[in-house]
């Protein structure tokens, strides 16, 4: 799971089934088969309210969000090292 806690599980279901979404999607713009269709109270919340409604909002709301929860995707990089000169 892509962090601990609540957030951490947040992340990671988002993720999955923002995933599941795109290849229903994508299968259908190519005539493919697509995933089967969800099963359960928790798949049909996640596929049918979440990610409908997540594609929807503007950028600038989704990124304000994800930027307000603690998570690795406010991590920064690492500085990259000062050059020693020449590789060769």
């Amino acid at each position: 799971m892509a962090g601990t806690g609540f957030f951490g599980w947040l992340r990671s279901n988002s993720e999955h089934y923002l995933l599941i979404a795109a290849h229903q999607k994508l299968a259908k713009e190519q005539g493919s088969p697509a995933p089967r269709p969800p099963k359960g109270a928790k798949e049909i919340f996640w596929l049918k309210v979440f990610a409908p409604t997540y594609a929807v909002l503007p950028w600038p709301l989704r990124s304000r969000i994800m930027r307000a929860m603690p998570g690795s995707h406010r991590q920064t990089w690492a500085a990259p090292p000062r050059s020693q000169g020449p590789a060769v």
